[in-house]
């Protein structure tokens, strides 16, 4: 289908453009800052030294733990069911089993993370992780289970460690003054999208050259391996403030005049003040994006299919391509992130959260419109603008909890506001079922989550 061939190759030209106008933006930047005299010169020189060596030390890592995500993400449930002889409603329960275990761990290990240390729980995912991919080898159906809580457990600690250790350790070396966490999240996110891609062609061909489909989880295996091994060699330890009082309590200040309290992780959350009710805003929104995002995962493929039959077209749809083409419409929503967050002390820039708010209504709309309209590029492309939100939301969301939440509690809270987002999950996954109208009824949900979200972070917009 040249269709979809035209729309990749379209993608990788904006990006590349985009790119190279973004680096040379940052180029002269750091020329205008070291202009001043050699004092300036010499101090930037060595703030920017230090900011690459620390991204030297955490990009790759995060690449790694993600990209032996995507080595098995793709190949998951059609491992499941074309080699092990399982049917179609023993995959989702198993998928079900790994997204209720990843709701019912998020409740504790972010707190073990901040005691014992997020350099300890990132090797402990790499560990657990393995754990998960040297099961799939088995087919017992208790193992498969063990899995999934594995694998449910690893993704929590995955969107929760990584990141309280980077933003800590950020703000522990004092990078403010070399460079901006906006750009290393809009960083990550482009990367990622790029890992993606080769992880799904190389996922594809080790199983064809292979003749095995376990091949991509003794792959992701062996990534998770090396990310232990960076890990434990270059990463310092950095813990939280459970740490320090001995016990799952963290402090927190009420009012700068007044003695810190200690009070558990959920508190934090549902307290009622101010730096709390941002909290709960942010909890809308990444459970309702998210958790509409992962649904989405799940029914992209069989709404284009859907369409595809409908306009008569026999040949089969070229999944790789676009599967590769939704992963540079996200790219080019990090890349517009990147772009737009050094742009934040000009006029008639919105605020992050205001950003946030616009890109879930963007993506509310993504979902309504393929219930309305059955055409196949129709649907694609509002497949690729939902991509693109996908770009703009992670960093975004990434940078207003970095804002909204203290390092000394980063990784607990990080995990407890996963905990409705896969409860949202498991709700949809129980209720899946086959056939167009519940795809749609899905759809129309999803839009409605996502408008609520959006209208919820009206009410944030003002503070950040």
């Amino acid at each position: 289908m040249a269709f979809y061939e035209y729309n990749l190759f379209g993608f990788i030209i904006f990006n590349s453009s985009l790119a190279y106008f973004d680096h040379r933006r940052s180029r002269n930047a750091n020329r205008f800052r070291a202009d001043d005299n050699e004092a300036a010169r010499a101090s930037v020189m060595a703030g920017k030294a230090a900011l690459w060596e620390f991204k030297k030390k955490f990009i790759p890592v995060y690449l790694l733990a993600f990209g032996a995500d995507w080595l098995q993400i793709r190949i998951r449930s059609s491992k499941h069911s074309n080699q092990k002889g399982l049917s179609e409603e023993t995959v989702a329960q198993l998928f079900t089993i790994g997204f209720t275990s990843a709701a019912v761990t998020a409740s504790f290990v972010g707190s073990l993370a901040d005691r014992y240390g997020r350099k300890t729980a990132c090797l402990f995912f790499c560990i657990a992780y393995a754990m998960s991919c040297f099961t799939i080898l088995f087919d017992s159906i208790t193992l498969l289970v063990a899995g999934r809580v594995l694998g449910g457990l690893s993704t929590t600690l995955m969107y929760s460690a990584f990141e309280s250790w980077m933003v800590t350790e950020f703000h522990r070396r004092h990078l403010e003054e070399a460079g901006s966490l906006n750009d290393i999240f809009g960083i990550m996110t482009t990367l990622n999208g790029v890992v993606a891609i080769l992880a799904g062609i190389f996922a594809q061909e080790l199983s064809d050259l292979l003749r095995t489909q376990a091949a991509p989880f003794m792959a992701s295996a062996v990534l998770l391996l090396l990310a232990f091994a960076f890990v434990s060699k270059g990463w310092n330890e950095n813990y939280g403030d459970s740490a320090r009082n001995g016990g799952a309590s963290v402090t927190l200040l009420d009012d700068p005049g007044k003695q810190k309290k200690v009070v558990n992780g959920f508190s934090y959350v549902l307290a009622g003040n101010h730096v709390d009710k941002r909290l709960w805003a942010l909890c809308l929104a990444s459970s309702c994006f998210e958790g509409s995002m992962y649904l989405w995962i799940f029914f992209k493929f069989p709404a284009l299919k859907l369409s595809h039959e409908e306009a008569g077209l026999g040949e089969e749809l070229p999944f790789g391509i676009i599967f590769a083409a939704l992963m540079c419409a996200m790219m080019l929503g990090s890349l517009f992130f990147t772009y737009y967050s050094s742009l934040k002390s000009k006029q008639g820039t919105m605020s992050a959260s205001k950003l946030l708010m616009a890109t879930l209504f963007v993506a509310s709309g993504c979902f309504v419109v393929p219930v309305l309209i059955h055409n196949e590029a129709v649907t694609f492309w509002c497949f690729c603008v939902f991509e693109i939100c996908c770009g703009i939301y992670f960093p975004s969301i990434a940078h207003l909890k970095e804002k909204a939440i203290e390092d000394g509690v980063r990784a607990k809270i990080y995990g407890i506001l996963r905990i409705p987002l896969n409860v949202f999950v498991v709700l949809g996954l129980m209720l899946t079922k086959d056939g167009l109208r519940h795809r749609e009824n899905v759809f129309i949900i999803c839009s409605g989550a996502l408008a609520s979200a959006a209208a919820a972070m009206g009410g944030f917009t003002a503070e950040y």
